[in-house]
C-alpha cells in the first residue's frame, strides 16, 4: 500500500541528487584544461544545468521507489542499491548530454 506523499522528503532527495550532480560537474569543469573558442562564450552553462537536473530526477525516482518498498528486510537494501545505481546512471547520462558538443564532440 502506498504511503501518503511527503513533499519535504521529496524535495530533500531531489536537492541531494542535484547537489551531488552540481558538485561533480563543477569539479570537472574547474579542473578541465583549455577550451575551444568554437564552443562559444557561455558553453559551460549547459552542463551546469543538465547534470544537476539529472541528479534531481534520480532523487525523485528514488523517492518513488522508496514509497513502493516494504519497510523491512531485504527490500530496503535492494531499493538502496537500486537508488545508488540509478543516481550513478543518471549522472553519467546527464554529463554525456550536458558535455555533448564541447568536450565530447
Amino acid at each position: 500500500m502506498l504511503q501518503s506523499l511527503r513533499p519535504l522528503s521529496l524535495a530533500k532527495r531531489m536537492t541531494l541528487g542535484g547537489g551531488v550532480g552540481l558538485f561533480l560537474i563543477t569539479f570537472f569543469l574547474a579542473t578541465a584544461e583549455g577550451t575551444d573558442p568554437a564552443w562559444g562564450r557561455y558553453w559551460w552553462i549547459r552542463p551546469l544545468l543538465i547534470v544537476p537536473l539529472a541528479g534531481a530526477t534520480a532523487g525523485a525516482l528514488y523517492y518513488v521507489l522508496d514509497l513502493l518498498a516494504l519497510k523491512r528486510g531485504w527490500s530496503r537494501i535492494i531499493i538502496g542499491m537500486l537508488g545508488f545505481a540509478l543516481l550513478f546512471i543518471s549522472l553519467w547520462l546527464g554529463s554525456v548530454l550536458g558535455l555533448d558538443g564541447t568536450y565530447w564532440d
